[in-house]
């Protein structure tokens, strides 16, 4: 049997006119005059370091598909420091930080940050991961989070991960939300026992991945108060850049 075994193709063979096989390529291309002409010696270079129009078959479009919007990518100092990081440590940490996915400069980052929100910070090794996981390291089965319809999709997975019940409230629609809280307590009016075991949540993003709206925190914390939740807010895109000292909402 085990010599006329064949075993099958994980995947089967791919026709040589898929669209795998034939990728559009989005070329970066140089002014210098009136003339558009293309590196050809830097072809892959040019791949690599996108600015912020492309050109596909020879037409410019402008990239709105990049999470590059500061223009960080391709700038000299950041690329020499990181050549230097890779030659001290590597391309990553290939661990989970609690084993040995751990060196000095994730503690010094960590300090740094501390101190720079005046609060204790963690850090994660995978960006999507932190949202994702902090959402049900707190909400767990039988709690309620309300969540606005347009966060994206590490917190869509860190809802699953918590097992928790589900409220959509519309976009940014602050009266939608204040109309579910009113549920809730009611509910909790009903059951007084089991209201003192459920934790309420609210989740937003500072900026929105989605639509690059800005969450109206004044009225969600007023909110927060006034229905005793707690708030999560997803900052990946908003810290940094938004606040007049860049910490964000």
């Amino acid at each position: 049997l085990i010599a006329n075994w064949r075993p099958e193709p994980l995947v089967p063979d791919t026709p040589p006119n898929h669209c795998v096989l034939n990728p559009k390529l989005a070329d970066r291309w140089v002014n210098r005059g009136h003339s558009l002409y293309r590196k050809k010696k830097q072809a892959v270079k040019s791949l690599l370091k996108m600015t912020k129009y492309v050109y596909i078959e020879g037409k410019e479009f402008f990239n709105m598909s990049t999470s590059n919007f500061l223009g960080l990518i391709g700038e000299k100092r950041i690329e020499e420091i990181a050549k230097k990081t890779i030659l001290k440590y590597g391309v990553g940490s290939c661990g989970p930080r609690g084993f040995y996915g751990t060196v000095d400069v994730h503690l010094e980052l960590e300090a740094d940050l501390a101190k720079y929100v005046s609060h204790e910070a963690v850090l994660y090794s995978y960006g999507f991961a932190t949202i994702a996981s902090a959402i049900p390291a707190y909400a767990k089965k039988g709690d309620v989070i309300f969540v606005d319809k347009g966060v994206n999709f590490a917190i869509q997975k860190g809802l699953q991960a918590s097992r928790s019940r589900i409220e959509w409230f519309n976009h940014n629609d602050m009266n939608d939300l204040e109309r579910l809280l009113q549920e809730q307590e009611l509910r909790d009016k009903k059951n007084p026992s089991k209201a003192e075991r459920i934790r309420r949540f609210v989740v937003v993003e500072g900026l929105y991945a989605n639509s690059a709206d800005l969450c109206p925190l004044p009225r969600i914390m007023d909110l927060k108060w006034k229905y005793k939740v707690r708030v999560f807010i997803d900052e990946s895109w908003s810290f940094g850049v938004i606040g007049k000292t860049g910490r964000g909402m």
